[in-house]
């Protein structure tokens, strides 16, 4: 575990160095995300540690909410001002994400019966079929 917290450190130092040196207007935790996808998609397998850690992340995620929420308080003066943009980017941003998650879902839902349709034909054809004529 303490492998994989390393490296999903090591990759957010990694961005957020790009991002100050590059002046990228991007944070530099998601260019860190970024090139750790992109290191897992050429290593092309999830390491057992780092897929163990990040479960334990993800199971308590809610915790790792709580400075941001502590946060947006300390600025409720602000946010009191400026209401309404704020409003509209919560509800824009769960709108995209949504429409983005059910596109994704349908895809492979369709990709997934495309497949088992496609395995489904394999299976049901006989010796003869496969001959060459």
């Amino acid at each position: 575990m303490l492998y994989a917290i390393a490296v999903l450190f090591a990759f957010q130092l990694l961005g957020e160095f790009l991002v100050r040196v590059s002046g990228l207007p991007l944070p530099g935790a998601l260019v860190g995300t970024l090139l750790l996808l992109i290191g897992l998609l050429f290593y092309k397998r999830l390491p057992k540690p780092l897929e163990d850690t990040a479960q334990v992340l993800l199971q308590n995620m809610m915790l790792l909410f709580i400075p941001v929420i502590a946060g947006v308080m300390l600025e409720f003066g602000h946010l009191r001002r400026e209401w309404l943009p704020f409003v509209l980017a919560c509800v824009a941003g769960a709108a995209i994400t949504f429409t983005a998650t059910a596109l994704t879902f349908r895809f492979f839902l369709q990709r997934q019966r495309t497949l088992q349709s496609s395995n489904k034909d394999n299976d049901e054809r006989t010796p003869e079929q496969e001959q060459p004529a």
